[in-house]
């Protein structure tokens, strides 16, 4: 059994805890682990929060507007064209429980993620390369930054995607583990 949902929500502080509070509900229904579900809420909120903060304009306002390709069709799938309000106010959340794993999408139409490397990507360019390059965390006194860290900690894949002219997106899985008395487990 599968189960898939997404929210389209407001800019606003208050929206992170309900996309979190909405996947805890989601998995606690389904028969997740707590500690699974733990984990990935955690993340969840990390992005969400990612979202909220950096999400906005990113000084592209016509082609918001009038959102078209360079053929002049509109985009069938760009949800931020069938939303009231800017798309700038908004970002969406989509989580696929399928299987035996959760995989969660956050996206923005803000100016996207600066080009970067993960800690597994480090990792494995150690392994391939015997050449590493260390990744460059926040200062411990810094009051943000450690978000996008903590998603690659908690999660078993990470994916960091810029749509130039359209936003970022996080995506992020994790393998699920299923409680005893489970109603969707993966038989």
């Amino acid at each position: 059994m599968s189960i898939w949902w997404s929210l389209h929500l407001r800019r606003e502080a208050a929206s992170v805890p309900l996309a979190r509070r909405f996947l805890l509900g989601t998995m606690e229904t389904a028969g997740v682990d707590p500690d699974i579900s733990f984990d990935l809420s955690l993340a969840l909120s990390e992005a969400c929060a990612n979202a909220v903060e950096h999400g906005g304009d990113h000084g592209d306002r016509e082609d918001r507007e009038g959102r078209s390709d360079r053929f002049g069709t509109r985009d069938p799938w760009d949800v931020w064209d069938e939303l009231p309000g800017a798309a700038s106010a908004q970002y969406r959340v989509t989580a696929y429980l399928d299987g035996e794993k959760c995989r969660i999408e956050v996206a923005d139409s803000g100016p996207g993620f600066p080009a970067r490397s993960t800690l597994r990507d480090s990792a494995e360019r150690y392994e391939d390369q015997q050449h590493y390059e260390p990744r460059q965390y926040p200062p411990l006194s810094a009051e943000d930054g450690r978000g996008l860290c903590l998603i690659e900690q908690l999660a078993d894949h990470v994916h960091f995607a810029n749509r130039p002219g359209r936003g970022a997106v996080v995506s992020f899985d994790k393998v699920l583990k299923w409680r005893k008395d489970a109603l969707l487990m993966v038989s």
